[in-house]
């Protein structure tokens, strides 16, 4: 049976890339790791590692077992700093992994009443551009809790928080659009050139799905890593753009539009098993008070019939 110590070896060789690195950061003997690394080896029936010349590379059979070993490491993390915290000897800490968009949106609120109702708990933000990323982040034990859309396959508890609704950015003179529209054929922007994101973000995929599902490849006017910055650029007349509605700033002077067809996500909390209580309680505030939509833009964006289909939602 493979131990803790064992698992903490094969991450941190890993995470190294180095035997000489690992043993030299583990404070151990180059030998004494060598002889756990073998032993672990022994234990789960086959090779983790492949020795190169300046390096080591995870067989299939090491590449399957490495989040379990982080999972099950920070998962002994959180129960020392349980103990300590049920022995006053240090303050309640939540790990919260999420998306950048999520953070700016939809998490301030949260997290300022959480603070007013628990205000002796620190919050440790783990972010992430993509959702794959978060949940194999997650997978691997980085944080107690993660929200974000539904993961798919999940095997632990998922708490549903509501539907995330997506917008279109153009100026407020738009020439597409009338004073009177609050929604916008794809298409009708299919010759534009578009705020877009880096490959790799989230937003980025969501955008170039919906574009395709309308038939066209957005071209591209300007990329932003800030998710914050592209209703803003859009804003400015430098190309549409598609956000989640709930990272609109208040007072914002461009023009929202719905989608058509609608671009949606279901937004959710989730953990790798039953969450402690501190958990539970954070699950609770968030689903209360979480604004997917929120109050300045309710006059002018209104949630379309639930029967249209929601597209993949990176």
């Amino acid at each position: 049976m493979a131990t803790l110590r064992q698992l903490e070896y094969f991450a941190t060789v890993v995470d190294t890339g180095s035997f000489t690195q690992a043993a030299h950061r583990l404070r151990v003997t180059q030998p004494a790791l060598s002889h756990q690394m073998r032993a672990l080896e022994q234990a789960v029936g086959g090779p983790l590692l492949e020795r190169l010349p300046r390096t080591v590379r995870l067989t299939p059979m090491g590449r399957a077992m490495l989040p379990h070993a982080r999972a099950a490491l920070a998962d002994v993390k959180r129960a020392q700093s349980a103990a300590r915290q049920a022995g006053g000897l240090e303050a309640a800490e939540l790990h919260l992994a999420t998306l950048y968009s999520i953070t700016l949106g939809v998490l301030p609120n949260v997290l300022r009443i959480w603070r007013q109702q628990h205000p002796g708990t620190q919050i440790r933000l783990f972010e992430h551009w993509h959702t794959n990323r978060l949940t194999n982040a997650m997978a691997a034990g980085q944080a107690d809790l993660a929200v974000g859309p539904r993961p798919s396959g999940w095997d632990g508890p998922i708490h549903d928080i509501g539907i995330d609704e997506f917008v279109i950015v153009v100026p407020a003179d738009d020439p597409a659009t009338s004073d009177q529209a609050t929604h916008i054929e794809l298409t009708a922007l299919a010759d534009r050139a578009w705020v877009h994101f880096p490959p790799g973000n989230g937003l980025g995929d969501i955008l170039d799905q919906a574009c395709a599902a309308a038939g066209f490849q957005p071209r591209i006017a300007v990329r932003t890593e800030q998710t914050s910055a592209a209703p803003l650029l859009a804003a400015a007349g430098i190309g549409p753009t598609l956000v989640p509605a709930h990272i609109i700033p208040v007072g914002f002077d461009g023009r929202l539009l719905h989608p058509h067809p609608p671009v949606r996500r279901t937004l959710t909390a989730y953990t790798r098993t039953s969450p402690d209580p501190l958990t539970t309680a954070f699950i609770h505030t968030l689903t209360q008070h979480a604004r997917l939509l929120p109050p300045h833009l309710q006059t002018l964006l209104h949630t379309q019939n639930s029967h249209h289909p929601t597209p993949p939602t990176p």
